[in-house]
């Protein structure tokens, strides 16, 4: 930055630029970052759609009577969420932590809840992209999206997805921040495959034992999943008990990371 003097020369003004213009630099260049890495696209694009694709269309698992899309789309909406707003993120920030990187950027004028915000902003961005697609696939693969009304389906399913997004986001955070990369790579690889056998994601909840089902839908991607498939497939409407699992997560993750997350 700088001014030009009353003598027509240049004088240097140094300094940072305005925060909003930081931040969204920060978020394009983290947008950038995570589509360019092929691992993450893997997890957060060709994964789901080819769980969305091949399990709608072969009958491999009994998702209950109607279309398996109407069961699935979903659940692969939530597995999206998960993929990006967890295992991306834990896998990117833990090597970013271990390469110095988060380090350095401490040392800028970006401060730290700024960074945190345009990861976040990221996150989110990403997850429109992996929507927008899942959805037209849905829709050409026969999904009939159902809701009590409009409105009420949409703010559901927008509260759903962010409070979802927080959960994860905070998980994520916190593993990336207490483990060492290689750890944060295989443990978050690991969670991910987990949740999508257990989460009721592709396999309906009532398939496993009640023991576990009293179990298991306390976890944040069975919420999510099922909150979106009340709303979605079964036309309710706001799905408060999801939510709140959700914002507990939610609370619980960002609090831990906030605790416990280091920087180097």
């Amino acid at each position: 930055m700088g001014t030009t003097g009353t003598n027509g020369t240049f004088t240097p003004r140094p300094g940072a630029a305005p925060l909003p213009r930081m931040i969204r630099a920060q978020a394009a260049l983290e947008t950038r970052m995570l589509l360019r890495n092929g691992e993450q696209l893997l997890l957060t694009v060709i994964i789901p759609t080819l769980l969305l694709v091949l399990f709608s269309t072969v009958d491999i698992v009994d998702t209950g009577t109607g279309k398996p899309v109407d069961f699935l789309t979903p659940g692969i909406l939530a597995l999206a969420v998960m993929s990006t707003a967890f295992t991306g993120q834990a896998i990117a920030t833990g090597f970013e932590r271990r390469y110095g990187v988060l380090k350095r950027l401490g040392a800028s004028p970006l401060p730290r809840w700024a960074l945190m915000t345009a990861k976040t902003c990221s996150v989110l961005v990403t997850e429109i992209l992996q929507i927008v697609l899942l959805t037209a696939i849905a829709f050409a693969l026969g999904w009939s999206p159902q809701g009590a009304t409009f409105s009420t389906g949409v703010v559901s399913v927008v509260l759903l997805l962010i409070l979802g997004t927080a959960a994860f986001s905070g998980l994520g955070l916190l593993m990336a921040g207490t483990l060492k990369a290689e750890a944060t790579l295989a443990a978050a690889n690991l969670v991910f495959l987990l949740l999508l056998v257990g989460g009721g994601v592709i396999v309906p909840l009532d398939k496993f034992p009640d023991a576990a089902q009293q179990v298991l839908q306390l976890l944040p991607v069975s919420a999510l999943s099922d909150g979106l498939r009340d709303v979605l497939q079964h036309g309710a409407g706001v799905p408060w008990a999801d939510l709140g699992i959700l914002a507990v997560w939610a609370v619980l993750g960002l609090g831990a990371a906030a605790r416990f997350f280091r920087w180097e």
